[in-house]
């Protein structure tokens, strides 16, 4: 009985000691953080769903090179954009595995201004892809409203005119709102006496405001842009539906075809931005407020939302969702075992793939 009396009072010393040199909320940061265990495990799905990504997007990619050879070396507006998004989502997911493995070898922060300056580039081209997917909602409000509002109507023309032109000045604009980030960086998290090569760990109010500013821009203002066409396309599309129905007296239901497959990709783009904004903005004030680096999973998050936004844009172009397919099934067809996973082609489809020119 004596030595457990003992013991408790052993374990009570210990624990008033922690507390008068350790706060809770340092106690709670510590736990907050990553361990590397974590870390290992978001390094490996961030991998499988970079490779997702880039699967999704070269394919995209390939299509478009293959129609702009076949039109002469020109490109519709649309096409323009959806290859900006594809080629900013492929070196976003590049640079990203290349940053979050080198943080994973590089213990001692022996490269910590090459992981800087990737990490530079990651942060520019997520805003650009942020933003040539609002430039995409965009366009396609532009396209699909019934009645464009006459003051915006100049703007919007000249906008759509000059689209590879406004596709580069959004790669350059990342770039500049990204370079900041090297005053900002640094290996040393003072809050929590940890080392973390390569992370946003701003301190200061400059540091501070200029992770808000850059949450704003980057995040907030894209989402503003998009939930106001994606409003703008559903109210005109309702009235457009209702005057079609009609029109028929409501013998049967008005059909859009091409152009529903459009609405339903630009409302699902919004849908699946607005579901990575939110869990965005929460790792963001993480750094903001905690000091933590979460910048592990802001990443991670940045990959999921774009493989999916890729395969969103191939669902979206029927000329792309059909050949995909056809691809996707003749893929399945030299495995037996895989048959079950094959996608039914709709109407008359060739099980021949289209040949390409060399």
């Amino acid at each position: 009985m004596r030595y457990f009396i003992n013991a408790i009072l052993t374990v009570n010393s210990s624990v008033n000691s922690f507390e008068s040199h350790t706060s809770w909320s340092e106690v709670c940061r510590v736990v907050i953080m990553l361990s590397p265990g974590h870390r290992i495990g978001i390094w490996l799905v961030t991998g499988f769903l970079a490779t997702l990504t880039v699967f999704f997007n070269v394919y995209i990619l390939l299509v478009n090179q293959r129609n702009c050879r076949k039109n002469h070396l020109h490109l519709c507006p649309g096409d323009t954009i959806i290859t900006g998004i594809s080629v900013a989502s492929i070196g976003h997911q590049v640079l990203s595995y290349f940053w979050m493995t080198m943080v994973e070898i590089d213990i001692h922060c022996v490269h910590d201004l090459v992981e800087s300056i990737l990490l530079v580039f990651v942060v520019s081209l997520k805003f650009s892809i942020m933003w040539t997917t609002a430039f995409l909602t965009f366009f396609y409000s532009t396209k699909l409203v019934i009645e464009p509002i006459h003051c915006y109507t100049r703007i919007q023309e000249a906008i759509l005119k000059h689209v590879l032109t406004v596709v580069m000045l959004i790669f350059l604009c990342g770039f500049a709102n990204g370079l900041p980030l090297l005053k900002v960086m640094t290996y040393h998290n003072s809050s929590t006496r940890i080392i973390s090569c390569g992370s946003i760990t701003p301190e200061g109010v400059a540091g501070l405001s200029y992770v808000v500013y850059l949450a704003v821009v980057a995040d907030i203002v894209p989402g503003i842009v998009m939930i106001k066409c994606s409003i703008s396309i559903s109210y005109h599309l309702a009235i457009h539906l209702r005057h079609m129905k009609e029109s028929t007296n409501g013998a049967h239901a008005p059909k859009l075809g091409t152009q529903m497959r459009v609405i339903r990709m630009n409302l699902t783009l919004v849908v699946v931005f607005l579901c990575f904004l939110l869990v965005d903005l929460y790792t963001q004030s993480k750094i903001v407020l905690q000091s933590d680096n979460t910048i592990s999973l802001t990443v991670l998050f940045s990959t999921l939302y774009t493989a999916v936004s890729g395969f969103i844009l191939i669902y979206g172009k029927k000329s792309f969702w059909k050949e995909f397919i056809q691809w996707f099934n003749l893929f399945l067809h030299e495995y037996p075992c895989l048959s079950c996973m094959k996608i039914p082609e709709s109407g008359s489809t060739k099980h021949s793939v289209p040949k390409h020119r060399v």
